[in-house]
């Protein structure tokens, strides 16, 4: 590899993990913005464990969705990452339901797993997301 692909490959790279992070701090605001939503419209909610996870991830994907459109990226990237959004969380489930998997443990593992979750969608279309 000579010195001009290093020194091109670098800033992409660089992108590509800003874009990740910028998709990271918009999951967090949609959770911090919807949270209270769904405190008052769904009081019980965070006794359900199953219900408090799958309501999550619908509002990390919220928040991920309307800052992916504002980058320009059309829908079958947005519906890739809302797809790593649930995916851990519904592979994790059936361990919680029968008890292998505490409600802790689950919500824990589930945000983990999203990370790796999303870097693989992020590297299916590498292109779109500035690598």
């Amino acid at each position: 590899m000579n010195h001009e692909t290093t020194t091109r490959r670098r800033p992409s790279l660089w992108r590509f993990a800003l874009h990740g992070l910028e998709m990271v701090i918009a999951m967090v605001l949609g959770m911090v913005v919807l949270g209270p939503v769904w405190a008052w419209a769904w009081p019980g909610l965070s006794e359900n464990p199953t219900a408090q996870v799958l309501v999550m991830a619908t509002d990390m994907s919220i928040g991920m969705a309307v800052w992916m459109r504002i980058r320009g990226h059309g829908l079958p990237a947005i519906a890739e990452m809302a797809a790593a959004m649930y995916l851990p969380f519904l592979v994790l489930l059936p361990f919680h339901w029968v008890g292998a998997l505490s409600a802790m443990a689950l919500m824990t593992a589930g945000h983990v797993l999203m990370l790796p979750a999303m870097l693989v969608a992020m590297l299916r279309r590498r292109r779109e997301y500035g690598w």
